[in-house]
């Protein structure tokens, strides 16, 4: 057999032990192998691929920051930052119709900005604000709804575990896809709020008016949330103003979330141990998919597959505009299906050459990814962030969710092609900033 033929296999192979609910990583890494040693005719060179690509991602400083932010992540859940984001939020704009819906987008993006997950934004949030909501008579549609669609922030806003990812799988810089990160994710905030702002006036059932706060109460959320203001200042703000490398300021925000947790008496022995425990245990299974990829996407390069598909896909001379709105559409679905990592890592081989070919940017690309496989995690039939919720909230229908998060999709399918159509949204700041691409 040609190497190509051996390529579709193996990735027929990978698809093939995914469906039957092997690891994805463990998936990827024994297709690899076995495409490898086919198209070598020898599986000693290929069982090497375990060894040497161990080696190299464990050794990778840029991975490094993954269990660093989760540790940090990990550390503000422990110490209530979440709790204090939303309460400075509340107080400022809790009392406007819709505000407790707004101060929940408000802090999701916070949190996000601390933790980098998605589904531990929506987790987290969902235990803070949703008795909030409920307790002021708002509708369970927008409650619910905003908090599935407040908690894919997460995965956007810097500092993100996914772009980090994406980084070290197509050799980027991180830092240069943080800065991209910023207007995608401001625009992501606004369109959020403006959503709640439509729908209240439309429907004002949905949230009714709060009382007026004097401003007393806001500086007094602001004096007990300092430590949630200062983590966000110094873990974002400090990469952005160049005092901190990513790994540094991981490491620092690691220790300063610690320090809180601790300084506030909220985190016990045991509550420190369940903290690393799943911090190694979510690394571990980051790290094994990145190795797997990496085995898969070796032997895939190797099979020349990419080049044939992209070669394949030029010939057709469909646009290169219509097969990124193609590729959305696939992520939308993959989003829906796969958690987000396994989405990114399975793609990327193919994908990313193919968007190279088309001579698009690659850090635009990355912010692209990330957005679409964001808007998969509240998208039906499964949407990992309601399921979560769902799982949390069994006394809450699965539809009542899906219809809450219903009209914040389609604020974000706006978004994504407000930056198809205007990449320089993306790519505005890193020239600014001249950071390297």
């Amino acid at each position: 057999m040609d190497p190509a033929t051996i390529g579709l296999l193996g990735m027929a192979l990978m698809l093939l032990l995914i469906f039957i609910h092997v690891p994805i990583g463990v998936a990827m890494g024994i297709s690899g192998v076995l495409t490898f040693g086919l198209i070598r005719g020898s599986f000693g060179p290929a069982l090497s691929l375990f060894g040497t690509e161990t080696v190299s991602k464990v050794a990778s400083l840029e991975l490094a920051v993954v269990p660093l932010f989760l540790l940090m992540g990990a550390f503000a859940t422990f110490g209530g930052l979440s709790a204090d984001l939303y309460r400075i939020a509340y107080a400022f704009i809790g009392h406007v119709r819709g505000g407790l819906a707004i101060a929940t987008i408000g802090g999701c993006a916070g949190f996000g900005a601390i933790c980098g997950s998605s589904i531990a934004t929506a987790t987290t949030m969902t235990r803070v604000a949703l008795p909030e909501m409920m307790n002021r008579n708002y509708s369970e549609r927008l409650s619910t709804g905003s908090i599935a669609a407040g908690g894919t922030l997460g995965m956007l806003i810097p500092p993100s575990i996914i772009l980090v990812l994406y980084g070290v799988l197509t050799e980027q810089f991180v830092k240069t896809l943080f800065v991209a990160a910023l207007i995608p994710a401001i625009l992501a905030v606004g369109l959020h709020i403006v959503t709640i702002i439509i729908l209240v006036r439309r429907n004002p059932a949905l949230a009714p008016e709060g009382d007026v706060l004097p401003w007393s109460e806001g500086w007094k959320a602001l004096r007990n949330g300092w430590a949630a203001v200062l983590l966000m200042i110094v873990v974002t703000g400090g990469i952005y103003a160049g005092i901190f490398s990513v790994n540094e300021s991981a490491a620092v925000g690691a220790f300063l979330a610690f320090l809180i947790a601790v300084l506030r008496r909220r985190l016990s022995l045991k509550g420190f141990w369940a903290a690393l425990r799943d911090t190694a245990a979510t690394t571990s299974m980051i790290y094994l998919m990145i190795i797997g990829a990496s085995i898969f996407t070796y032997s895939v390069t190797l099979s020349g597959l990419p080049e044939i598909i992209v070669s394949g896909i030029r010939d057709t001379g469909l646009p290169g505009i219509w097969v990124v709105i193609l590729l959305m559409v696939m992520y939308l679905i993959l989003g829906a299906i796969f958690d987000t990592i396994s989405s990114m890592v399975i793609t990327i081989p193919f994908v990313f050459p193919l968007i190279l070919g088309y001579g698009y940017d690659p850090i635009w690309w990355g912010i692209l990814t990330v957005m679409v496989i964001e808007i998969g995690m509240i998208t039906p039939p499964i949407g990992m962030n309601v399921f979560v919720m769902k799982a949390m909230l069994p006394d809450t229908k699965l539809g009542t969710i899906y219809a809450g998060v219903g009209p914040f999709i389609l604020a974000d399918v706006i978004r994504l092609a407000i930056l198809i159509a205007f990449p320089a949204l993306s790519l505005a700041l890193v020239d600014l900033w001249d950071l390297p691409r």
